[in-house]
């Protein structure tokens, strides 16, 4: 037997060859998640630092409609910060056209839709990467498992050659090892990128916070003049 991958997936039996190809479709995914989350990431970042001098002007400027125009469009409908202050510009509007209730209650309605988009956000933010953190944890285990059952099959080769010359042992062992790898693999880029990408949603949660604080305030002072 050569240690070719095509001749060992050749002698592998069907658990080994279920486990691997188990990890196999374990990979696609999480590369498939870090893909994607990258993008989304990188969009909402680019969008936010160009969305959030041109706000900020206008409402600087008093040009509350304006602002929600800026916050509702197609350009910006990646951009986390604008999600976030579009809510409570529409509910901070819509509270003084109505003319309901008394300064404090348009208060406390804008920062509940403002609480209500953030939370929405950041489902949205990490979307997919409970699945990512599942497999860089258990796709160590899986390739574990594929080792066991590698090694259950040299310990069968043995047995039937009646030796333990490393002829009997080979195919079960280089199959152990393949298991082995392809497990690690999988596994550690994995955790690498979910540990990258939920700093990313920590910080995007402080760029929000941090929005949603100040247009709390300005809308504070503005109803209070």
């Amino acid at each position: 037997m050569s240690f070719s991958l095509i001749d060992i997936w050749e002698h592998m039996g069907f658990t080994a060859r279920a486990v691997n190809f188990t990890l196999l479709i374990m990979s696609i995914y999480s590369l498939s998640v870090m893909i994607e989350r990258w993008m989304t990431f990188r969009k909402a970042k680019t969008q936010s630092r160009l969305y959030a001098p041109k706000v900020a002007k206008l409402l600087k400027d008093g040009k509350i409609q304006e602002s929600i125009k800026v916050s509702s469009g197609t350009e910006v409908k990646h951009s986390h910060l604008a999600r976030v202050l579009l809510a409570g510009l529409q509910e901070y509007q819509y509270q003084k056209e109505s003319g309901e209730g008394s300064r404090a209650d348009m208060m406390e309605a804008a920062h509940r839709a403002i609480e209500r988009s953030t939370a929405l956000n950041l489902t949205d933010l990490k979307r997919g990467l409970s699945g990512l953190a599942t497999v860089g944890a258990t796709a160590v285990f899986v390739g574990l498992f594929g080792t066991v059952a590698g090694i259950i099959n040299a310990f069968r080769g043995m047995a039937l050659t009646g030796s333990g010359g490393i002829g009997a042992v080979s195919a079960g062992i280089a199959e152990a090892l393949v298991a082995t790898a392809f497990g690690l693999f999988v596994a550690i880029p994995a955790v690498w990128a979910f540990n990258y990408l939920i700093a990313r949603v920590e910080g995007f949660t402080v760029e929000m916070d941090n929005s949603a604080s100040e247009l709390i305030d300005y809308m504070a002072k503005r109803t209070a003049s």
